[in-house]
């Protein structure tokens, strides 16, 4: 009932009306045309849902809700990945954000789970934009830092850096990020020096 609850609050109130057409099922007697125009409207709706999902998640992810962020980070995933398929780089978003969600609330398998299925799809697809790879190695560096492994939660970071700032610029706000959780890694460390420089860079 609980985890009823929380989809509820997360995301179905925002999808249900929208599910209504997903779920029922087209006439038995359509022609090959109606078939194909009835295939491309439901992609449509779930790529709309799977847009929906992913926006409501990241709002939930930015007010420090990370419970609230998993279910709606869930339906992101699924419906993606009725529209697109598993390995498909269309995918990685949502899985950043699960693994942001549950590495936010302690489940760190799961976040573990959803950032491996993201490294197995951003090398091998055609075309995944190194800002989609600076997050995935953001998200493993945070991870790295959730479990207490701040050496690797350093080169994690550290690669994310060098993606933002050689795509964005050393001064964007996408390598401000890296540089700050970097700060705060050695902050942890009790590196002070290094920390309040990095610091000052964000």
């Amino acid at each position: 009932v609980d985890h009823q609850k929380a989809d509820w609050v997360s995301i179905h109130k925002r999808i249900c009306q929208l599910l209504i057409p997903i779920r029922s099922p087209l006439p038995f007697l359509l022609s090959e045309k109606e078939r194909k125009h009835g295939a491309e409207q439901l992609a449509k709706r779930q790529k709309y849902i799977m847009d929906v999902a992913s926006s409501t998640a990241q709002e939930f992810i930015l007010a420090g809700k990370h419970k609230e962020a998993i279910p709606a980070a869930f339906h992101a995933l699924r419906f993606g990945t009725d529209v697109f398929g598993s390995r498909s780089p269309q995918l990685v978003p949502a899985y950043l954000l699960l693994a942001e969600a549950c590495t936010g609330v302690g489940d760190l398998s799961q976040a573990a789970r959803s950032l491996s299925q993201a490294e197995r799809i951003v090398p091998t697809a055609p075309g995944c934009s190194v800002a989609l790879q600076s997050r995935l190695q953001r998200g493993l560096g945070l991870l790295r830092v959730a479990q207490g492994s701040l050496e690797q939660a350093l080169y994690h970071l550290a690669s994310d850096i060098y993606l933002a700032s050689s795509t964005f610029g050393p001064k964007s706000l996408e390598a401000a990020a890296g540089y700050f959780h970097m700060a705060n890694v050695f902050f942890r460390q009790n590196k002070m020096d290094i920390a309040n420089s990095l610091y000052a860079k964000v």
